[in-house]
């Protein structure tokens, strides 16, 4: 097994190596049993190395690696709860110990079907929310939709990490994965439900109101009809030609945008919709309505230039430098969440592709 070197060394790390170092030097009686190697009549460790479980925990994944370096049998060891230093990670979400089990082998299907004292195999730990914290988590509702697409991330992954047959599995409260982790995230899916609606709605407002003037300012011709023809006045009016092509934009955007939020309404709030389907919606809404905002906005420009050709220019160029005012705000006010939305979505498809190897230089063929 070639193990590769460590990155950097911290003073932290170069004293952990050292009493490593000096553990391997022990006895064997005596370096199993500062490291937790040691089992009774029934094959069970008598006592588990607290300082692995407790970096595992905390998330340090620099600290696991340079255990499992010096000692490639801590795989293989269990807590008080029978768990493994992967169960430990999956209840804590630390991603970067998680991914350590792409590195082992055929290893990671022995240590995937550990079920712990309770019953629970890691599927199961997916399904909890560790020590309740998220629950009390204030730091808002898109921060929430974030933190419901990473669950449900983890859970897919997971579930296609773990033996078939463990994914019905019922713990010792005769619950499976599946339905302790509806219960356990059901606060997240009504949080989410309830801001993905708000904001539908909100924006269904602003785009009915584009659409029905935009209908309206198409019909009210300025200029009037000419009364041997029926035709617009300024009919081949450049200024005029531009303005109904930006005002027939602006309308077919605004209602793109409402059939999208009116679809966000009538979607069913599952935990895997909001992996993708409704965060997509959102985002392609908010551009609609961009577009249709900023075109509206140019129409608007357009038509008032042409009212004041020739005379008293200051007026339209004055007013154009408030025009694009109402855009900017809308582009400060949504970017954020536009963003969050599209990080949230897409930056997360590579949660659990490692870029690279952090055990070896290569798998260990086994």
């Amino acid at each position: 097994m070639k193990v590769g070197p460590a990155e950097k060394p911290t003073d932290a790390m170069q004293l952990l190596r050292i009493i490593c170092g000096n553990i391997m030097k022990l006895p064997k009686a005596k370096a199993d049993d500062l490291m937790g190697n040691v089992t009774n009549e029934r094959g069970l460790p008598t006592h588990s190395l607290q300082p692995l479980f407790i970096a595992a925990e905390m998330g340090n994944t620099e600290f696991v690696v340079e255990f499992i370096r010096q000692y490639p049998d801590l795989l293989w060891k269990r807590n008080d709860d029978n768990q493994t230093i992967f169960h430990v990670a999956v209840l804590h979400r630390h991603v970067s110990i998680y991914n350590l089990l792409h590195e082992i082998g055929s290893m990671k299907e022995m240590i995937t079907s550990v079920v712990d004292k309770n019953g629970n195999n890691m599927l199961h730990l997916v399904g909890m929310v560790a020590n309740g914290h998220e629950r009390e988590d204030n730091s808002g509702v898109r921060l929430q939709m974030q933190h419901m697409q990473r669950e449900v991330l983890w859970f897919k992954e997971v579930k296609d990490m773990i033996p078939p047959s463990y994914r019905k599995m019922k713990n010792k409260n005769d619950r499976t994965p599946k339905e302790l982790f509806k219960s356990e995230h059901d606060y997240l899916l009504l949080a989410n439900e309830k801001w993905m609606k708000d904001t539908a709605n909100q924006c269904l407002l602003i785009a009915a109101l584009i659409a029905s003037t935009g209908c309206s300012a198409a019909f009210a011709v300025p200029g009037g009809y000419n009364q041997n023809t029926g035709m617009p006045i300024f009919l081949h009016n450049r200024p005029f030609i531009f303005f109904n092509i930006l005002n027939a934009i602006s309308v077919v955007f605004a209602a793109y945008s409402i059939l999208i939020f009116l679809s966000i309404f009538i979607s069913r709030y599952t935990e895997h919709n909001f992996l993708e389907s409704l965060p997509k919606k959102l985002m392609r809404g908010l551009s609609a309505l961009f577009f249709s905002v900023a075109n509206m906005a140019v129409a608007f420009l357009v038509a008032f230039f042409s009212f004041w050709q020739g005379e008293l220019i200051w007026v339209p160029l004055f007013i154009s430098s408030f025009i694009f005012m109402p855009i900017i705000l809308y582009v400060r006010l949504q970017y954020e969440v536009q963003m969050d939305v599209y990080h949230s979505t897409y930056g997360s498809r590579n949660l659990f592709r490692p870029k690279k190897l952090r055990l070896y230089h290569q798998n260990p063929r086994l």
